[in-house]
């Protein structure tokens, strides 16, 4: 069984309130916490809040930028064992004419992001005796509503993208798993989020279905 000690892990989308409740368990449990935001401020405020997590401040929408973090990542603390994405937000209401333009390109950065992260950190992932991939999705994937349609579209295209990894970790044959994290709404479960994506790496990947497996966290 896999155990966090020695473990590197990378949080994007760290500053918001789940962020902070994955952080600190996986600190807590003897992880190297890396946390990525775009505002510094709050990420100085996590590392007084935090101790031991390291800040970087990275636009993961900017595939130059995501690169230049992880040569910094590298040389700070190593090669990854884990990203943990939760770069999210919300836009919807107004039917099928209210889902605008500008709704979608905000909502797609947590798409762009998912895919820059994964891809640069990709070989250390393969790599590692444990590496792990999580997001948080929404189970408005399995029952669309008109107004949320710009926002369930990306889930559904992010949770296809965790279903790739899921596919290039088996054909690596790697003890990696990719994994998603259904909500209705993710107040509320920030501490089940943290204790659910702890567990990833107590569970070896060779258990059935871990790798591609979607949980649906309920209150």
């Amino acid at each position: 069984m896999n155990t966090l000690q020695d473990k590197v892990i990378v949080i994007a989308g760290a500053t918001s309130a789940s962020g902070r409740a994955v952080a600190r368990a996986l600190v807590e449990g003897g992880a190297t916490v890396v946390v990525v935001g775009t505002h510094q401020g709050r990420l100085d405020e996590l590392e007084v809040e935090i101790p031991g997590v390291v800040g970087e401040r990275a636009d993961l929408t900017d595939g130059d930028d995501v690169l230049e973090l992880a040569m910094r990542v590298h040389a700070k603390v190593g090669d990854i064992d884990g990203l943990v994405h939760l770069v999210g937000g919300w836009r919807g209401g107004g039917g099928i004419p209210g889902q605008t333009e500008e709704d979608y390109r905000l909502l797609e950065r947590s798409l762009t992001s998912l895919r820059h992260a994964s891809r640069v950190f990709w070989d250390d992932l393969v790599a590692s005796s444990a590496g792990r991939v999580a997001i948080v999705s929404s189970t408005t994937v399995e029952k669309p509503t008109a107004g949320g349609a710009n926002y369930t579209a990306i889930k559904a295209a992010s949770e296809s993208w965790m279903r790739s990894l899921a596919d290039g970790f088996a054909k690596a044959e790697a003890p990696a798993a990719a994994v998603t994290f259904r909500v209705k709404a993710l107040a509320g479960l920030e501490q089940r989020l943290a204790d659910e994506v702890v567990a990833l790496w107590s569970t070896d990947a060779a258990v059935p279905e871990l790798n591609g497996r979607i949980t649906t966290l309920a209150g």
